[in-house]
């Protein structure tokens, strides 16, 4: 064995020789453990989910309410409570939601199909379904043989999701495209609840992606796919105060000093890289206004912010900024650096001529919302201000001739 891959330690006073091969060994035990500790909480959270999958089919299938009437609900909680004390998730309330659960995928002829392609493109993601998928499998088996006719078997993908995740989604969204949205980027993404809740409001199904881009044009197809969808038509700055006739450093200044939430309005894997980045071209410095970087498009974003409309011009500088990072920052093995320009609103025919001919990629979206401050309206004015100084000095006078 050659000596130079092995390294010498003591551990418990015993010498032990360590080569590539044990490194390499101990790794693969560490992420084979890593992979059983996720397949075991799948496999708890898809027993549950397929408990609550065939509740919400028995209330459906079996017409419950037209069987033993209105309160039948209630009563099923009240006898699941008192026969497992301990366990909870057994309030009407729930009940009611695993019905609504039920109902609400197996009431769509094309949910399956819906449920298959979504299966599909997380296959052919990050995240391979297929490894851990016949943990979920194993427990559906059963739950298939006892399916009556058409019923609508639980969907394997469903297990990958917790249930008040599910039940957020049911209770906000209007069609199965949609709630398949958010639990495809609950899965990507490892959404929590409440950031889950986040982009439910901020209605992200019908806000990501339809942002004005040449970003299938420019961009290979699967990161202008990518690029596309992480791009919003209109952002909501509701959560900064500006003044009455704000500019564009005013802005700046607001999302710089919310930037948390400004991260959280651009979506998951964008990364803050500074504000007025220097650029330095041909002796000249320039300044980009925020510069970003995307993880999981593995490239740099710039961002351009205009307290105005849109106007054709802004483009032609939004393409030098990303041309200037691609030969100054960008490294070799980064994808191509994507140009963001934010507006006050926008013309989608001014902003479609406005990018023929120009090679970068790059999109335009607009932004609301930004609060307006009231209380600059309260403050007095410079020259109430001096009048009152002029008074207070006069007053002061006053005292000092009767003293």
């Amino acid at each position: 064995m050659n000596k130079e891959n092995k390294t010498t330690i003591v551990v418990s006073s015993h010498d032990i020789q360590l080569d590539s091969d044990y490194v390499k060994w101990i790794c693969d035990v560490k992420q084979r453990f890593r992979n059983t500790q996720i397949k075991a909480a799948v496999k708890v959270n898809s027993e549950q989910l397929l408990f609550n999958w065939q509740m919400g089919r028995d209330l459906v299938v079996r017409k419950a309410e037209d069987t033993w009437g209105a309160g039948i609900v209630e009563q099923v909680s009240l006898d699941l409570q008192n026969e497992f004390p301990l366990t909870k998730g057994f309030s009407a309330r729930n009940l009611w939601n695993m019905k609504k659960w039920y109902s609400f995928y197996s009431s769509v002829s094309e949910a399956e199909h819906l449920l298959q392609n979504l299966t599909d493109q997380l296959d052919l993601g990050s995240i391979k379904l297929h490894q851990i998928g016949a943990e979920i499998e194993e427990i559906t088996n059963d739950e298939k043989l006892h399916q009556v006719g058409a019923e609508m078997r639980f969907p394997t993908l469903f297990g990958f999701v917790p249930w008040r995740h599910h039940v957020e989604i049911v209770n906000r969204c209007k069609s199965v495209d949609e709630a398949l949205f958010y639990i495809k980027k609950t899965i990507e993404n490892g959404l929590s609840r409440n950031a889950l809740i986040d982009i439910l409001k901020a209605d992200l199904y019908h806000t990501a992606g339809t942002a004005v881009t040449n970003f299938s044009e420019k961009l290979p197809t699967i990161q202008g796919k990518l690029a596309q969808q992480i791009i919003k038509d209109t952002y909501d700055l509701s959560f900064v105060s500006l003044p009455q006739g704000y500019d564009e450093n005013a802005l700046e200044d607001a999302l710089e000093k919310n930037i948390t939430q400004f991260l959280l309005e651009l979506g998951t894997g964008f990364a803050f890289v500074g504000r007025q980045k220097e650029i330095v071209v041909s002796g000249k410095t320039r300044k980009i206004d925020m510069l970003f970087y995307h993880i999981h498009l593995k490239c740099y974003v710039v961002i351009e912010l205009k307290a105005t409309s849109f106007e054709p011009e802004f483009a032609g500088k939004l393409n030098f900024y990303v041309n200037a990072v691609n030969e100054l920052i960008r490294t070799p093995d980064e994808n191509p650096t994507i140009g963001l320009l934010i507006c006050k609103d926008k013309d989608q025919t001014e902003v479609q001529w406005a990018f023929q001919g120009i090679q970068t990629p790059m999109g335009v979206a607009s932004y609301d919302k930004v609060k307006l401050q009231e209380i600059q309206a309260q403050l007095p004015t410079a020259e109430q201000i001096q009048q009152r100084i002029d008074l207070a000095e006069e007053e002061y006078r006053l005292r000092i001739k009767e003293q």
